[in-house]
């Protein structure tokens, strides 16, 4: 039996279960006055439980025993998976089913086991998560090590030229390439000052109006419109960067006479600043909205206009929120990919002129990932050796955006 017949039998047996489990539950709720605690869905839930448990613990026993290096026969392993698994998966989930049934009765505490079931449940979530990022982080710090093994930390760090193409043979031109990483978080940062230079203040702007300004309907009506943005897929963004920002940059340029390049970073950046917009927005929105009304109304008391209670009370008191998202929005910036290879390209120029093409470290990730090149090369090993140093720098913003979120904000009863 494969795996998706064995699956809808296994959710139609817990169907049937849940069935026999509440109706047997209801009618000890009718026949004993003591029998009200728990509702009877509840003793449902305990039988799907008993039922599910079992074959997933199988399951994962099977897998485990697959993945060992015992070796068996390839007729005698297909015999195994197609007709004993599944029986035994089968048997395991109706003695679950019979057990469970049977021992519902009025002094069964049938709450306290979905509770610690669902307890269990979220650690081993809890867990799962913090593994999948040790196991990130480990593989990244380990290709790394290997990186610094053929390419010196000081030249990686402080370099100032980028050109990873190395030949595939000693002998051939370009057999060694240039690793200095400055240009590209240079131009990393260049392009994400000039998105925040964009987001955060239309974000903040609108939040503010929003919240302290707009009418309800009005509200109801723009807020959607305006978080639409988030919802577009970043390669539409970097079509619009290329295809109109970047060739209307360099035509108001040409215009004016200023040297302006399609591939430029302020196209780049505006574009995603544009990006990024609902997300300042949002997230200040709800801190604003979070201020107490007593403050709004003590500064109308003291005879203060909107605008003053806006700039001293409610702006000061939302501040330390307003903070972290614009870091959490720096953040968002630094990792995004689509808009920089589309509107910024791959040149790694080392200038802070935002009318030249510069280049970002996640475009230069996914150049040297993609093509035919030996994993254990120079060229390859740099990716994760600027993923690394991306992950620690994005890290490094948010935990810096929690502290000043927990220490500056401020108590309201």
């Amino acid at each position: 039996m494969s795996f998706y017949p064995l699956l809808i039998v296994l959710l139609l047996m817990s169907a049937v279960g849940y069935w026999f489990g509440s109706k047997k539950a209801l009618s000890a709720v009718r026949k004993s006055s003591n029998f009200i605690t728990p509702r009877p869905h509840q003793f449902g839930l305990y039988v799907v439980i008993w039922a599910l448990v079992p074959p997933v613990f199988l399951g994962a026993l099977w897998l485990m025993l697959q993945m060992t290096p015992l070796q068996m026969e390839a007729g005698t392993t297909q015999q195994i998976d197609r007709i004993f698994f599944p029986v035994l998966v089968l048997l395991a989930a109706g003695a679950g089913l019979y057990l469970s049934i049977l021992r519902i009765n009025p002094d069964l505490r049938v709450r306290k086991t979905i509770e610690g079931l669902v307890y269990i449940i979220l650690i081993l979530a809890s867990i799962v998560s913090i593994l999948t990022t040790l196991g990130i982080v480990l593989s990244l710090l380990f290709e790394t090590i290997q990186f610094f093994k053929k390419v010196p930390m000081t030249e990686f760090f402080f370099g100032l030229n980028w050109s990873p193409q190395t030949a595939l043979r000693a002998d051939q031109v370009g057999s060694s390439g240039s690793f200095g990483s400055i240009p590209l978080f240079t131009g990393t940062l260049l392009i994400t000052f000039i998105a925040m230079c964009v987001a955060v203040p239309l974000g903040l702007l609108s939040a503010v109006y929003m919240t302290e300004y707009a009418s309800g309907k009005f509200r109801a009506v723009v807020k959607p419109l305006l978080e639409i943005l988030a919802g577009i897929p970043t390669v539409v963004y970097g079509f619009f960067a290329a295809l109109t920002v970047g060739v209307f940059f360099r035509d108001v340029g040409d215009s004016i006479g200023i040297d302006i390049v399609s591939e430029s970073a302020l196209a780049a950046g505006v574009v995603m600043g544009m990006m990024i917009i609902p997300f300042v927005s949002s997230l200040s929105d709800d801190i604003i909205m979070a201020v107490p009304q007593s403050l709004r109304d003590g500064s109308y008391g003291l005879g203060a206009t909107k605008s003053e209670t806006v700039r001293k009370v409610i702006l000061p008191a939302a501040l330390p929120g307003i903070v972290g998202a614009v870091l959490l929005a720096v953040s968002r910036a630094i990792g995004e990919t689509m808009i920089v290879v589309m509107a910024a390209g791959f040149a790694a120029n080392l200038t802070a002129n935002p009318l030249e093409a510069v280049t970002t470290v996640t475009v230069q990730i996914v150049g040297l990932l993609v093509g035919d090149q030996e994993f254990d090369s120079a060229k390859t090993l740099a990716a994760f050796a600027l993923a690394l140093v991306l992950f620690a720098v994005t890290l490094t913003l948010n935990v810096i955006a929690l502290i000043v979120v927990r220490k500056y904000r401020e108590k309201y009863d």
